[in-house]
Parts: C-alpha cells; structure tokens; sequence
C-alpha cells in the first residue's frame, strides 16, 4: 500500500529539498489498526516528508514475515515486536537493531470473568488459555516470578468460546482487542489485567533496522524514529482524523468504535505515553530498564545468560525529549 505524504507543520530540522524525498518503506507486523497510529499520523500529516523522506507503509498479517525482507534489505524499516526480538536476534547473530520503543509497556493481558477472580493473585485458581508463544515467553515469566503453574495453563487457540462457556477461566489477549470483542459480542466488562501492570517490564512495539543502515543512512535514521515519536504525540492528543482513514482504508475489516476503542484503551493503559516516555518523551529506551527485563527473562529460562544485549538496541536517536510540549496538561 502506498501512503502519499503532504507537507505538514515544520516540527522537524533537518533541512531537505522539498522535491528531493527520500523513498523508504516501513513494514508492520500486524493489519492496519490503532496501534499503528502514530506511523500513519506522520504519513498523513507530512512529519515525514518535513525531513526529508517518503514512507510507504506495507503492513503485516497472517503467514507473513515483513522482518525477513529487513533482514534482506528490501525495506527500510519494520515494526518489531518487545524485546525477546531483540535479544533473539543478539542470539542468532542477525545486526537487526531497535532504535525507538513506541510502547512503554507491552499491550499484553490476561482477561477475567468478573467476580470471580477479580484481582492478579486471584488469577492462580483459574484455567488460564494460554497461546503457545505466550507460554514460551510471558507465561514462564508469570510461573517464576508470581507463581502460576504448568498445570493451570491450557492452550489458546484464538477463539473466546471456552473462556466464555467457563467463567472459572481466564484468557490471554491484547488490550485493545480481546476485551473490545467481549463487550461488544458477549454483553459484559471483563476484568482487565495488564500484565505490564504487574512487572513484565519489555518495551513493545519497536523500530527496528538493519545496523548497516544506521552505518550508512543515519541522517535517515534520525528522519525516521523523529517523525514517529512526533506522529504518536500527534495521533494520541492532536487532530488524528487523516490517519484514522488511512487506517479504514487499509484494512477493511477495522471499524471507526475499534480504533476508538484503541486509542483509549493506549492513552488509560499508559502504553504508548509513561514511564520514562514522561520524562525523556515518547519512544524512550534506558539501558537500565532493558538489563532489568533481560535478567528477568534469564532468571524465568526465556533466554540464555550472557548475551550481549547492548549489540540490538541504539539509544542515540531517541532520550531527547522531542515533543513533549504536544503532551496535554
């Protein structure tokens, strides 16, 4: 899908000819929908193109793999997931590198019938359905570090049913997805916890790129990873109705209540905007905070001990506390 950019508010400083674009592609990992917002704002709004560059946004899906055509330079830039990508990646010896967290906190959550387990602890006496990528990950830090057994997990298969024909079960799901759905095709509230909330502490949704790019094409880089941070403080709290139907007619089967639904569900949850993002702006990354999760996930048998973490994640384009004065009152 091409996304034709249009000049926008002079936000950016990077000096460039107004008709000397450079043309680069960032490919998601999922269809088009909220949580994307902030990449289509820059697109719509022309943060982009402020500083030099045309973005062709191309996005992921079902059985579609966007990080392989990174890793063969066929694009420019892609949207990782946390950061098990990323030392997954130190692990296998690939020079991806995240350069921007656009989530503060990994969107995750395991969903609950009210009333009966109405709090995190309370949880453990449930059936929780589980997906097998999150017992691999997540979930293996939820039975190290809180407690919650093997034996209680059962598998996930991305259908509701059995979380709704049994209320002493819990469920995976993403914030602004599985508790939407059950609201609007089941009739209640579920009870919603975030497993951010509780300590699983990745950055999610990052920027990532070939380390050979950032070598070669920094000033792009630098384009890049400005012009998204300036798109979420856009689309969270500025006129973000451009890039709302961009979203619509990229993805037909996304609703207007959905992405709605989304947006709120971001900016209540803290996910895109708190944290370290409220003292070093949006797509902050800290070394300290990146060592915390990763001995966590060693200490929980998700990753092997002695990676050197540091060579998939560059700081040097985000920390400067670009348009925290767009951040409301």
């Amino acid at each position: 899908m091409r996304l034709t950019l249009a000049t926008g508010s002079a936000f950016l400083a990077l000096s460039a000819p107004a008709l000397a674009l450079t043309e680069v592609t960032f490919a998601t990992n999922w269809l088009p929908q909220a949580e994307h917002g902030g990449f289509y704002q820059s697109v719509a709004d022309g943060t982009y193109a402020e500083c030099g560059l045309d973005v062709t946004v191309i996005p992921g899906g079902p059985q579609v793999n966007n990080r392989a055509l990174l890793m063969a330079d066929r694009i420019q830039f892609h949207m990782g997931g946390d950061l098990l990508q990323a030392f997954n990646a130190v692990a296998e010896d690939i020079p991806v590198v995240a350069v921007m967290a656009s989530f503060q906190r990994h969107p995750q959550v395991i969903i609950s019938h009210p009333g009966e387990a109405d709090s995190w602890e309370e949880l453990k006496d449930l059936t929780l359905f589980i997906g097998d990528n999150g017992f691999t990950s997540y979930y293996q830090w939820m039975i190290s570090e809180h407690g919650f057994t093997v034996e209680q997990r059962e598998p996930y298969t991305f259908n509701p049913a059995p979380f709704l024909a049994n209320p002493r079960s819990g469920m995976q799901g993403f914030l602004s997805s599985e508790p939407y759905a059950i609201q609007s095709e089941a009739g209640f509230e579920p009870n919603v916890f975030l497993i951010a909330e509780e300590g699983y502490s990745t950055y999610a949704t990052t920027v990532e790129v070939m380390q050979s790019t950032i070598d070669e094409s920094p000033e792009v880089v630098e384009c890049f990873v400005n012009g998204s941070i300036l798109g979420w403080y856009n689309f969270l709290y500025g006129d973000n109705e451009d890039a709302i139907q961009m979203i619509l007619d990229a993805n037909e089967d996304m609703t207007r209540d959905r992405i709605d639904f989304a947006i709120d569900m971001m900016i209540d949850f803290g996910i895109v905007d708190s944290d370290t993002a409220l003292e070093l702006g949006i797509g902050a990354m800290t070394e300290e905070e990146i060592e915390e999760f990763y001995a966590a996930m060693v200490e929980a048998g998700v990753v092997e001990d002695g990676l050197d973490w540091t060579a998939a994640v560059n700081f040097d384009f985000v920390n400067q506390g670009l348009g925290m004065e767009l951040r409301p009152e």
